[in-house]
């Protein structure tokens, strides 16, 4: 992960909404949700949810793809780690403290 997708993917997520909207889809897994489904579990209205949903889709923040005429939204795990990753790399580096941040282990639901 390079400096200019993390500065990306922090401002896509520096907004409420898009905020909650990443958070709903991480702890969905990667199965995601519908976009109806997103809205109806934020109170989100659809013009409001879909600029959200695009702004994160080009931060690299999620997935989409499309079943029929529903479109499906999941987030996209690697981002995540790689920017976490790229955020905490270098802890304590410069320190004779050990607080590393081991994130290498995926869980089940990170492909």
């Amino acid at each position: 992960m390079d400096k200019k997708n993390v500065i990306k993917a922090l401002d896509a997520l520096a907004q409420e909404s898009r905020l909650d909207i990443f958070r709903l889809l991480v702890e969905t897994g990667p199965e995601g949700l519908m976009m109806g489904a997103v809205g109806e579990k934020l109170g989100l209205p659809h013009a409001t949810l879909s600029f959200h949903l695009d702004k994160l889709y080009r931060a690299g923040l999620l997935k989409r793809q499309r079943d029929g005429r529903a479109t499906i939204y999941s987030a996209d795990y690697d981002v995540l780690v790689g920017s976490i990753r790229y955020l905490t790399d270098h802890c304590c580096k410069d320190s004779e403290m050990n607080c590393r941040i081991d994130i290498t282990e995926k869980k089940e639901c990170c492909p």
